[in-house]
């Protein structure tokens, strides 16, 4: 069996890649470890994500945007930074832009089945289910994968998009750097009695970080991060109990708060791949890099390395060069490497900086948030950053 792109892993990054080269000539076979009714019917995983501006003109390009309801969309039109209380705070606000808003809120199961459904629609995409790769290698004539059921599989080039604890990337000799926050993130979904205003709102209290995320229908999302010799304690508390902390936490400013959904727990640990390709070979998604969540630019960041690997492959094809060949790959790994390296030591430093709660940390925290807050150009440039609302 013989493809011209094998692409490995069918969450929402390797299946954009999938849609995005669904144009071309080019015989492209997705490969997950999913059954095919879970990947057309993906289950609620407890994850909002945060879309910025670029991401929706990606996936209205794509023709996603369009596959998902708008009534499951919801608006970000401001944003407030809270550090050790809810008594002073950076705000964020789309005034300061030229945009309605600053970005957008998007269920991960809806963004991973609208891009499934794309997916569908191409004619020269395969998408082979149930099926985990067991060992990857590529040599100057192709690539070849073999499968857990002992099928061998030939390509021209292959790429990895399966997650950030890859298993075909560490087989490629791609080393990746990695940091272990020790801290367990929960996330959840939760009915609030008073308006959130198209709000998100982040705490960085001294025990626990807490962030609430707008939603339709008078909800926010809820994302709980704290160290994970902690967690027990949580659970122990009961969904009522842990509700009615967060109340108090945060000084009864929504009212009455209740969970509509169960609770989702996810270790934190962030990822960067020290390079993001080589012979016939590339990475994307999580595989290339894995974000903290604070400044919500995991699924931006693999949207965008899709797509910009799409386009070199795409410009190659038009040129009439060798699509796979070390150049557009150096293209593409430059490019998405430039954009991701920055952001993955920034969030991770900020992280680190507001997990530490002795007074030299509590001081910089404030002294941070105040410059952000008052230095106009440097708040412009981090809008900016979190949102792309320029673009």
């Amino acid at each position: 069996m013989k493809y011209d792109v094998i692409v490995i892993g069918g969450g929402p990054a390797g299946l954009s890649l999938a849609s995005a080269l669904g144009g071309t000539n080019l015989s492209i076979l997705v490969i997950d470890k999913q059954t095919q009714s879970q990947l057309a019917e993906p289950e609620y995983d407890g994850r909002e994500i945060a879309l910025t501006h670029t991401s929706k003109k990606i996936m209205k390009s794509l023709g996603m945007w369009s596959l998902i309801p708008q009534k499951n969309v919801s608006l970000i039109k401001e944003a407030k930074v809270f550090n050790g209380g809810i008594k002073r705070s950076l705000h964020f606000s789309h005034l300061d832009t030229d945009k309605a808003q600053l970005g957008f809120m998007v269920s991960n199961h809806q963004i991973k089945k609208a891009a499934y459904e794309l997916s569908k629609q191409h004619a020269n995409v395969d998408i082979m289910t149930d099926q985990t790769v067991k060992s990857l290698v590529t040599n100057k004539q192709h690539a070849w994968v073999e499968l857990s059921d002992g099928l061998c599989i030939t390509a021209d080039f292959v790429v990895s998009a399966d997650s950030r604890f890859s298993e075909t990337r560490r087989q490629m000799g791609i080393a990746t750097s990695m940091l272990d926050f020790g801290r367990t993130c929960f996330v959840s979904t939760m009915k609030i009695e008073k308006s959130h205003h198209d709000t998100a709102s982040e705490y960085f209290f001294y025990d626990r970080t807490v962030a609430l995320l707008p939603l339709n229908n008078q909800q926010v999302s809820v994302v709980i991060t704290l160290k994970s010799e902690f967690v027990a304690e949580l659970l122990d508390m009961g969904i009522s109990d842990l509700a009615r902390s967060l109340e108090q936490q945060l000084g009864y400013q929504f009212g009455a708060m209740s969970f509509n959904s169960k609770l989702y727990q996810y270790p934190l640990v962030a990822t960067l791949a020290k390079q993001f390709y080589s012979n016939r070979y590339a990475v994307i998604g999580d595989a290339a890099v894995g974000m903290h969540p604070v400044t919500a630019h995991g699924f931006n960041l693999g949207l965008k390395g899709a797509y910009t690997l799409a386009n070199e492959i795409k410009s190659a094809l038009q040129l009439h060069q060798c699509w796979y060949g070390t150049d557009i790959l150096r293209n593409y790994g430059s490019k998405h490497m430039k954009l991701c390296r920055p952001l993955y030591h920034g969030t991770n430093a900020i992280v680190t900086l507001f997990n530490q709660n002795h007074t030299a940390a509590k001081i910089g925290r404030d002294l941070l948030l105040r410059a952000s807050d008052k230095i106009k150009p440097l708040k412009r440039l981090i809008t900016d950053q979190l949102t792309e609302a320029k673009y």
